[in-house]
């Protein structure tokens, strides 16, 4: 009988390495029902059911406690919870899926280099025009959370629904806020990445539930998972006693 439900990446550049990681850790997944199938398993951890889902899928059942632990992007795992350190834990960062979260404005405003330098354009504009500044991004908690944080104000967010970095040259937004990996496609796009401008650096996250049920046996097949990517790292496993420690401070 399975104790532990561990999401991992279904498809694309994610799944490969992921896959790749795990096999190197000396746990390798295999698929369950055929390459199409949505469940599979770790011959090595017996104990761990492996569900195959989308990244964003993974984030949103590790906050709401739906799965035991998941491999996920941490731009979504922030995005998806209004407080990530309450609801998860991040146990191992896995070294793949980097890409930086970022503001970004058009190369032709060259005055404007800094949060602080945004915040006073758009005071400017809302004082001349009675309308505040556009910022379009699928990132719309982080945004928020980020502009507070720097003080940023007179400003509203334009949900993007398509390719955030063409917002600008469409006339729909006067700033982005958008994934990146190089910087390359908002630079083909006629936009920079602000000096002050990095939201966060993310990658991808073994990440474990707060939320979720954990029996002793759950707990022990996640401790079995984590030594493995210690003895792969070649270090003790600390992570398992801190997410235990974690676990108790979320409950009454």
């Amino acid at each position: 009988m399975t104790t532990l439900k561990l999401a991992v990446p279904s498809k694309g550049r994610l799944k490969e390495q992921n896959e790749d990681l795990f096999r190197r850790a000396g746990v390798p997944i295999e698929p369950l029902g055929g390459a199409r199938g949505y469940l599979a398993r770790i011959p090595a951890l017996p104990d761990i059911e492996v569900r195959l889902l989308s990244a964003s899928e993974i984030a949103a059942g590790v906050i709401a406690g739906d799965i035991h632990a998941g491999v996920s992007g941490e731009d979504l795992l922030r995005e998806q919870a209004g407080d990530l350190e309450r609801v998860a834990h991040l146990l191992v960062p896995l070294g793949f899926g980097r890409a930086d979260l970022v503001v970004a404005a058009p190369i032709g405003w060259l005055d404007v280099e800094t949060m602080a330098d945004v915040d006073d354009v758009a005071a400017r504009m809302e004082g001349a025009t009675g309308r505040k500044l556009r910022v379009a991004t699928k990132y719309v908690r982080s945004t928020r959370r980020f502009f507070t944080d720097e003080g940023v104000g007179h400003y509203r967010i334009v949900e993007s629904a398509g390719a955030t970095e063409g917002a600008p040259a469409a006339g729909v937004a006067e700033l982005v806020v958008d994934i990146t990996t190089t910087g390359a496609t908002l630079q083909a796009n006629g936009l920079k990445i602000l000096n002050d401008g990095v939201i966060l650096r993310s990658q991808a996250q073994l990440v474990g539930s707060l939320g979720a049920v954990w029996s002793p046996e759950a707990l022990l097949a996640l401790r079995s998972l984590l030594d493995a990517f210690a003895r792969m790292a070649g270090k003790a496993n600390e992570t398992y006693d801190q997410f235990v420690q974690a676990l108790n401070d979320t409950r009454p």
